[in-house]
């Protein structure tokens, strides 16, 4: 006796001849099977609509119904009979009759749904409102999404979508630990969605793919004020962050040199004292001042100052750590903040800035007077911190004029005898 055809082959026999556009959806709104009919009714083939959600083929004021349905489908909330709007692919909507027969698991559980299909009527374009809403949503440079109370993502629009590959209704069905591929519930932005089906909306920056996204995660309410879900915005805001960045580094940055301003110096002074008065730990600073610069400006140009200005701050971030903070405040004035320091480390900084420039061969020599100031030895506030260092800056700019002069004076001595010699 011939066995019974399988109801697999069964099912496929069915959608292969019926005239009725069938389909069958999970739970999540994700389409498993798709018939001839579907595809002369909608317009797209089994290979365009397999594994892609329903929300596809819907109208924006269809969505929420399927949300609903989608919802009550596990405790036998299907509706079996229906009229109501779709779409073709060419975008034209379509009145459509519909039936639904629930599908079981062996447990009984309704874990899908068949829908079959017949065409009633064609509607002949939106209204103008519709019409406007829709090229609205299509458009904002904008990421939209829905989500169940399961975080389960149940509609996406916004034509943001591009930059990030995903396509109008391409993230229904997946939830929100799947997208962002994040188990943990307290993660951005997930616990911002949980927060949201509480009642507390939220805004944040987020980072996803080398793109920073601001987003705006909210209750999702049915017409009743009941909480259904969550409704997010997310704008990319990469670029906006770029030109951010850009004014804030020039608004804290000199110019000539790529060191920090008097106003990052200060600012960072200022933390580091009152971090210190808290831990009670001690830092340093370095006041540099690049000896002869009117002379070089003088006998060489402005150009040559400049140059001269550069090969300083080079020396300056060479020697000093990533988390020190180097600075030019001034024309000629230069400091250091170096965090987590003692007298003995600065004086090694100092020594290392100043053999640096002897062992630079580029002319003009340079050189620089450098005062130290320590936390809290020399003071415990920012005031008494430079003056400390800048005395002892000065103390040993006058020293050094003093030996210059001295030098310079034995020179013209030795030059004049050696004339008179020769003149014997």
């Amino acid at each position: 006796m011939p066995q019974p055809p399988r109801p697999e082959h069964l099912l496929a026999a069915l959608l292969e001849s019926a005239e009725d556009a069938i389909l069958s959806f999970a739970l999540d709104g994700t389409i498993q099977s798709w018939s001839r009919g579907a595809e002369q009714l909608y317009g797209y083939t089994a290979g365009e609509m397999t594994g892609q959600a329903m929300a596809r083929l819907l109208p924006l004021n269809e969505l929420p119904g399927l949300k609903l349905m989608l919802g009550m489908a596990g405790g036998e909330g299907v509706c079996l009979c229906e009229r109501t709007e779709r779409l073709h692919k060419n975008g034209e909507k379509l009145s459509v009759a519909l039936k639904r027969t629930p599908l079981r698991n062996d447990d009984g559980e309704i874990a899908g749904i068949l829908e079959s299909g017949r065409i009633t009527g064609r509607i002949i374009g939106d209204t103008p409102e519709e019409t406007q809403l829709r090229l609205l949503i299509e458009q904002l440079p904008v990421i939209l999404w829905t989500t169940d109370q399961n975080l389960r993502i149940t509609s996406n629009w916004g034509s943001g979508l591009k930059m990030h590959r995903a396509q109008l209704g391409d993230l229904a069905g997946k939830n929100i630990f799947e997208y962002m591929k994040s188990a943990d519930r307290n993660a951005t932005p997930i616990v911002q969605h949980y927060a949201a089906l509480r009642g507390t909306s939220s805004r944040f920056e987020y980072v996803r793919e080398n793109r920073v996204l601001d987003i705006h995660v909210e209750p999702l309410r049915s017409a009743a004020g009941e909480i259904i879900g969550c409704i997010g915005v997310g704008q990319d805001i990469t670029e906006r962050k770029k030109t951010e960045e850009q004014i804030r580094y020039q608004a804290t940055h000199d110019g000539l040199t790529g060191l920090a301003n008097y106003r990052k110096f200060i600012d960072t002074l200022e933390r580091e004292v009152h971090r210190a008065e808290r831990s009670h730990h001690s830092f340093t600073i370095l006041l540099l001042d690049l000896d002869e610069l009117k002379r070089i400006n003088d006998r060489l140009g402005h150009l040559a100052g400049n140059r001269a200005l550069k090969r300083l701050a080079a020396v300056m971030k060479e020697q000093c750590r990533s988390t020190d903070l180097a600075a030019r405040y001034g024309g000629d004035e230069f400091g250091v903040v170096l965090i987590d320091s003692d007298k003995g480390m600065a004086e090694q900084v100092a020594q290392r800035i100043e053999a640096s420039l002897r062992k630079d061969h580029e002319e003009p020599a340079l050189s620089v007077s450098i005062g130290i100031g320590v936390y809290p030895d020399d003071g415990r506030s920012t005031q008494k911190l430079l003056e400390t260092a800048d005395q002892q800056l000065y103390r040993r700019k006058r020293t050094s004029r003093n030996q210059g002069v001295t030098v310079a004076v034995d020179q013209e001595t030795q030059a004049n005898n050696r004339i008179k010699a020769r003149g014997r």
